[in-house]
């Protein structure tokens, strides 16, 4: 089945709006959820007696069921339904978080957040692919990129509400109150967003769906483009891990909250990832993307610095370069994938969340041997591979433009 360019959403419009409002909430909850225990890793050290590395586990073993099971959550969404999956996921998310800031001991919470990171699936993979189904070509970028903004505000939000109120209060009570905050988000994005016009319920074949990531690793890009993601968060996570560790102990000894506002910073990804996204849709992305990475590794550089205003430079330009890498990279996966773009952006979430996982526990051995300095290095090492990888792929040629967006494929692999 084919639709022509007028039933797809385009900016300006009433659906669009809603499109936006819905998943700006989604991408606020999802980032939200996922990371409010980011800025609380030196509390979970101090009142468990466990090291920075174990206590990035928090962190750590949700991105790392997140990324597996991400996998197949494009699958399950090609039979179940883009809009169905996506609310599961948010609303049985913020349910967890609830219940984590009542877990009695250590172990409890790491297996909370565990389950979290099933249940978190169901979204980002399947946002990814609704955008690419639902949207016009022109105004994809833009929605990506607003998207992103959301999860940019969710990903601070999260961390200053609970880095904050539990200066005040206590961890628990933070974590709650993150909890809260993303169950009515969920309830916000259950409302607003314009049920599925392109989606066609496609049943569940296994062999295929293994066929079609097959596939995807014989395009000339794609793998280099979930190399990329793999790169990104990995290097911008293990940043924002072991901050609060350095700003909290001397010679800074900031306080709980203003690292907790530090944590503001995020906010420039709601304009990085919108406007780099869009000037990727006018120059080209293979055209703009080494820029976000040069932009990162000068940032690396200034956090190595001892003061405490070029350390603040270094990480807005770290989190402005990551969001617009981010928002480019993730909206060039959606096109490439063609008719595998569930699988695609399944496999380039994949990626991404495995960077998280593994560069972001890593990073705490970097930190107990060299201090700061080892994290830094350690980041700028990822980062600059991935300015390797973006050069290269400015000479990956594009694929043929597509005249009318396909749906989901059933079998075989992508062209």
């Amino acid at each position: 089945m084919a639709w022509t360019d007028e039933d797809l959403i385009r900016h300006g419009t009433p659906a669009f709006r809603r499109t936006n409002l819905a998943l700006f909430a989604a991408g606020f909850a999802t980032f939200g959820l996922l990371y409010c225990v980011q800025p609380l890793m030196p509390q979970f050290s101090q009142h468990y007696g466990i090291s920075a590395a174990a206590s990035a586990m928090s962190l750590s073993l949700t991105t790392g069921v997140l990324a597996f099971a991400m996998l197949f959550a494009g699958g399950v969404s090609d039979a179940w339904g883009r809009k169905s999956v996506m609310v599961a996921s948010l609303l049985s998310s913020a349910v967890l978080v609830l219940l984590t800031a009542l877990m009695p001991n250590w172990y409890a919470l790491l297996t909370i957040r565990t389950l979290l990171g099933l249940t978190l699936s169901g979204l980002p993979a399947v946002a990814m692919t609704y955008l690419s189904e639902e949207m016009h070509a022109e105004s994809i970028g833009l929605g990506m990129g607003l998207y992103i903004s959301g999860s940019a505000v969710g990903g601070m939000s999260g961390r200053l509400i609970s880095g904050v109120v539990a200066d005040y209060f206590g961890w628990r009570v933070g974590v709650g109150v993150v909890g809260a905050v993303g169950l009515v988000s969920g309830l916000v994005f259950w409302r607003a967003l314009p049920a599925s016009r392109h989606f066609h319920p496609q049943a569940l074949q296994w062999r295929a769906l293994f066929g079609r990531f097959a596939g995807m690793f014989r395009d000339a890009g794609l793998p280099w483009l979930f190399a990329e993601g793999f790169l990104l968060l990995g290097a911008f996570v293990t940043v924002y891990n072991y901050l609060g560790y350095r700003l909290l102990a001397p010679p800074y000894s900031l306080s709980q909250t203003v690292v907790g506002l530090i944590f503001g910073i995020y906010l420039v990804g709601t304009f990085s990832s919108a406007w780099m996204g869009h000037l990727a849709g006018k120059l080209g992305r293979r055209k703009v993307l080494w820029t976000a990475l040069t932009l990162m590794l000068f940032g690396v550089g200034c956090t190595m610095m001892t003061s405490l205003w070029l350390i603040i430079f270094g990480i807005t330009a770290i989190t402005f370069g990551f969001f617009g890498g981010h928002s480019i990279v993730s909206s060039w996966v959606g096109r490439r994938g063609g008719a595998a773009k569930a699988q695609a952006s399944s496999m380039y979430l994949f990626s991404y969340y495995m960077g998280s996982s593994v560069a972001g526990a890593s990073g705490g051995l970097f930190y107990a041997e060299h201090g700061w300095n080892g994290v830094a290095l350690f980041v700028g090492a990822l980062v600059l591979v991935g300015l390797f990888i973006a050069l290269w792929l400015y000479r990956v040629q594009p694929l043929p433009q597509l005249t009318t967006p396909p749906t989901p494929m059933s079998k075989g692999a992508m062209p």
